[in-house]
C-alpha cells in the first residue's frame, strides 16, 4: 500500500520527519506547506517533493494526500490538526499538542470519533533502551518500585542563543515544561503508570526577560504509591546529560544519557540485591548511527506504527488520547506552580 503523505512545517519537518517517515517503504511525501510559498517551494526542492503550499489548508484539502504530519510549533497545532480530521487525513502531530487543555481535549475528541489514525511525538519510546528497561522492570529487574528520579541538564540552542520565538513563550507552548519535561511526563507514565498528584515550581533564567521558564521542579505520586522527583534544565551550559534512576525493592535500574545529543547515547545499568555496584547491560541496536540526527530513528519507528495503523486497522500509541493527558498534566503543574499547592491528579 502507497500512502501518500503531506507535512506542514519545514523546520524539524524538513530535517527529522522526512528522513523518519521516508524510512517506510508505504509512504510517498507528496506536499509540503510552510509559512510562505518561498519557503515551502525551496524545501521541496531540496526534498524532492512535488507540491509545495504556502497555506497549509490547500494541503489537508488535497484530495491526493491520505495523511498529514503537523510539525509546527503548539499554539498552531489545532486548528491544523482539526482541519486536517475534517478532511478525513489520519494525522501525525508534535508534542505537545497544543498550548491549552481545552484545544488538545477537541482534538483528541474529534480524533477518536473520526477513527482515523492518529499520532503524536512522544519519540523517547522508540528508543531501544528504553524499551529494554520498560522490558526489565516489567518483568520485576528490581522488585517494586520505590522512587523513580529524573535528572535533566542541558542548554537548549534557544536559550544559550537567548531567541525570541515560540520556545520562549510558555502561552505558545514553549518553556522548559511544555518543550521538554512534556516527554518525561509522558515517559514517566509509560514506565510507571498513572500519576496521581504532584506539586510543581517553574523558574527563569536570571535576567531573562523572555517569558518562558527555563527550569523545572517536580515531586510526583504514582497510582503504585511510588514516588517521583524530577529536575530539568534547559539553560544548563555545558549539561550532565539525561538520567532516569528507577530504585525498588531488590535493586535499581539506571538510564542515562551523557551526550548532547537527546535521543541517541542512552545507557541502561542495573543492580539487584545482593549485588552492590551498578553494571552496564549490553543494548543491541544496529540501527543507532544510521542517520546523523538522532531523532529520526526513535521516529521512524513511531512512523511505522502510523502506517501500520492506516493500511491494516491496528491502534498504536502515544495517540491523542496520550497527547492531552499530557497537556493535562503539564497544566496540574502551571496550577501548582501559581498556587504553591500539591494538585491531585484524576
Amino acid at each position: 500500500m502507497e500512502i501518500k503523505l503531506g507535512i506542514v512545517g519545514c523546520g524539524y519537518g524538513k530535517n527529522v520527519v522526512v528522513p523518519a517517515f521516508r524510512a517506510d517503504a508505504r509512504c510517498r511525501i507528496v506536499a509540503i506547506a510552510a509559512n510562505s510559498a518561498d519557503s515551502a517551494r525551496l524545501a521541496a526542492t531540496q526534498l524532492g517533493i512535488e507540491h509545495a503550499y504556502g497555506d497549509w489548508r490547500i494541503l489537508v484539502e488535497d484530495a491526493a494526500v491520505h495523511a498529514v504530519v503537523v510539525a509546527t510549533p503548539p499554539a498552531a497545532q489545532p486548528e491544523i490538526v482539526l482541519g486536517a480530521l475534517r478532511s478525513q487525513k489520519a494525522v501525525f502531530a508534535e508534542k505537545p499538542l497544543g498550548a491549552g487543555v481545552g484545544d488538545v481535549r477537541e482534538m483528541a475528541n474529534k480524533a477518536a470519533a473520526s477513527g482515523l489514525a492518529n499520532m503524536v511525538d512522544f519519540n523517547f519510546t522508540g528508543i531501544t533502551a528504553f524499551t529494554l528497561a520498560r522490558k526489565m522492570l516489567h518483568n520485576d529487574a528490581i522488585g517494586p518500585i520505590r522512587h523513580v528520579a529524573v535528572n535533566w541538564q542541558t542548554e537548549s540552542y534557544t536559550n544559550r542563543a537567548r531567541l525570541e520565538n515560540w520556545k520562549s513563550s510558555a502561552q505558545l507552548g514553549g518553556g522548559a515544561l511544555s518543550n521538554f519535561v512534556s516527554h518525561s511526563l509522558h515517559y514517566l507514565e509509560w514506565f510507571m503508570g498513572p500519576i496521581t498528584g504532584l506539586t510543581a515550581r517553574l523558574f527563569h533564567m536570571l535576567h531573562d526577560p523572555r517569558p518562558a521558564d527555563t527550569s523545572v521542579s517536580l515531586a510526583m505520586e504514582f497510582r503504585s504509591g511510588a514516588a517521583g522527583m524530577l529536575n530539568m534544565s534547559a539553560a544548563a551550559f555545558p549539561g550532565s546529560g539525561h538520567k532516569i534512576e528507577f530504585y525498588g525493592e531488590d535493586g535499581s535500574l539506571a538510564l542515562e544519557n551523557p551526550t548532547g545529543d537527546y535521543m541517541r547515547g542512552f545507557r541502561v545499568s542495573h543492580c539487584r540485591r545482593p549485588a552492590t555496584e551498578m553494571a552496564l547491560v549490553k543494548v543491541d541496536d544496529p540501527e543507532e548511527k544510521r542517520w546523523e540526527d538522532g531523532r529520526v530513528l526513535p521516529l521512524s519507528r513511531l512512523a511505522k506504527n502510523f502506517f501500520d495503523w492506516i493500511e491494516l486497522g491496528t491502534p498504536a500509541r502515544p495517540d491523542f488520547r496520550d497527547g492531552l493527558r499530557v497537556q493535562e498534566l503539564i497544566a496540574a503543574a502551571q496550577h501548582s506552580h501559581r498556587s504553591g499547592s500539591w494538585v491531585k491528579i484524576p
